[in-house]
């Protein structure tokens, strides 16, 4: 099996595992009575621990590398804190307040946050085939949330928000880590962050005060979350990524808005329109401009 074919694979099955995850989360809303604040504790802390675990058995001491200077450590808390954690709650509050599908496809945004950054650094204005990307984003949300009506709200203003606000904070982790990942192995940055997560919000919405006792099916979907949502989605992708490259490896990663919406669609009888479908494409085409532009870049550096 070539590279090529591999990464394609690992792309679409790390979207996969996401989508999935989404979905096994609004049914742990919905149907166990779960919150966000205290699955996404629960969530980032386990997940945290099995990769500091695997850490300290791969690379020993290097593990504590990220907290030796205080750039590292200023990193590490954006990186972490604003950027990882963050992510992980807003998208979860999003399905809570909303749908999986609903979700993952907001959070597909985040291209457009990076391409704004990139624009502000380089200052110079987007150029036409970036203002096209833009305005197919814009044009594809409004149709999901609206379906093609301004005085329809076919997703909660808040719902909106949350997963425009998630969007932003994939855009985080995605431009913040860069010095960080020359010096450390993505299991060891990762690790560190789902921990600080799990102990913040922890510690924020005093997860020990909320009298909720899980079922056995409720144990079952936070072991999923955990290890098929967290752990093996991200190796997965990032296997991907390292094989084929961000560009090719953002387009399969599709399946995940994608699987989503089918699963919660078919077991969970969320409303999947043909507005839907049309706002759907578009965040689709957003995503192939703005990947055609990194090519040809890379392609004429």
């Amino acid at each position: 099996m070539s590279d090529e074919v591999k990464g394609a694979f690992l792309s679409i099955f790390g979207g996969v595992c996401w989508g999935l995850s989404g979905s096994v989360g609004q049914y742990l809303f919905t149907q166990q009575g779960m919150d966000s604040r205290w699955l996404v504790p629960i969530r980032l802390g386990c997940a945290g621990i099995l990769l500091f675990v695997y850490c300290i058995f791969r690379y020993g001491k290097k593990i504590w590398g990220p907290w030796k200077t205080k750039r590292n450590i200023l990193d590490m808390i954006v990186y972490g804190l604003c950027g990882i954690s963050f992510c992980q709650y807003l998208y979860f509050l999003t399905i809570q307040l909303s749908s999986a599908g609903a979700a993952t496809i907001l959070q597909d945004l985040s291209p457009i946050f990076i391409l704004a950054v990139t624009c502000i650094l380089s200052s110079r204005w987007p150029r036409w085939s970036e203002a096209g990307a833009i305005a197919l984003a814009m044009l594809g949300v409004f149709l999901i949330t609206t379906h093609g009506c301004f005085s329809s709200n076919a997703i909660a203003p808040e719902a909106l928000l949350s997963g425009i606000g998630c969007a932003f904070c994939v855009m985080i982790y995605n431009v913040e880590p860069a010095r960080l990942l020359k010096q450390f192995p993505i299991a060891i940055l990762q690790g560190w962050a789902f921990l600080m997560g799990g102990v913040f919000f922890a510690l924020v919405f005093h997860i020990w005060t909320m009298s909720y006792t899980p079922t056995l099916l409720g144990l079952a979907g936070i072991a999923f979350v955990v290890v098929v949502g967290n752990i093996l989605a991200f190796l997965c992708y990032m296997k991907g990524v390292a094989l084929i490259g961000p560009s090719k490896a953002i387009l399969y990663g599709f399946s995940e808005p994608i699987t989503a919406a089918l699963t919660t669609f078919l077991f969970m009888n969320s409303p999947f329109t043909l507005y839907d479908a049309a706002g759907f494409f578009c965040v689709f085409l957003m995503l192939a401009l703005i990947s055609k532009r990194d090519r040809e870049e890379k392609q004429a550096q």
